[in-house]
């Protein structure tokens, strides 16, 4: 075996002692783990190379570094209103979606805001938007396989970054691109942006 898979979160750490006392590269795609549980696997897999991705996408991790450009121009100080809207099919059980987390992290980042910024889901009468807040908002239904859509909203003009996946195929072929190239690499943790080369 080149390398151990791990897609479940519980069996993460467990997967991860096995990959690290073997010597085995790992590829992680899995999503949901509270902070302390990252960071112990992170801490276990330091001896051997692994990517770490919430999505194998080529398109989503294009959307990425997409986001990020964009997010560095239409900062806090820009009049632009950052949105992130995430649709998946009804069975999905965690929300926001990992990727959706990954783009919020972008957006939070560019603009140095606080967990705190991000408001997910809007009821009631929430009042005027902050200049620091940063929507999420989750649709769940029928058989949708995944929509992200990055939305910067201005005064008269509004871009939009979305990303749609109409075949499961495509995460199974990142994930085997990943274990391709991970194989390759020295001990460390990477992403999917990495693997793509769009680091840097």
């Amino acid at each position: 075996m080149l390398s151990s898979i791990s897609s479940l979160a519980d069996a993460t750490l467990p997967m991860a002692e096995i990959a690290a006392n073997s010597g085995k590269p790992m590829v992680i795609g899995t999503t949901g783990h509270d902070k302390d549980l990252k960071q112990k696997i992170i801490d276990t897999l330091a001896p051997i190379p692994v990517v770490w991705a919430g999505n194998f996408s080529t398109g989503v991790n294009l959307l990425f570094f997409l986001t990020q450009q964009a997010a560095r121009v239409l900062d806090t100080n820009s009049d632009f209103d950052p949105e992130v809207l995430e649709m998946h099919h009804r069975l999905k059980k965690d929300a926001p979606s990992g990727t959706a987390d990954r783009l919020l992290e972008i957006i939070k980042d560019s603009r140095n805001a606080a967990d705190s910024d991000i408001t997910h889901g809007r009821s009631g009468i929430p009042g005027e938007r902050k200049n620091e807040e940063i929507g999420s908002h989750a649709i769940r239904g029928g058989d949708i396989v995944g929509e992200h859509t990055v939305m910067f909203a201005g005064t008269g003009e509004r871009i939009e970054l979305t990303h749609r996946a109409t075949d499961r195929v495509i995460f199974a072929a990142g994930a085997l691109k990943a274990a391709n190239w991970v194989i390759q690499q020295p001990a460390g943790l990477y992403s999917m942006q990495d693997v793509l080369g769009l680091q840097g």
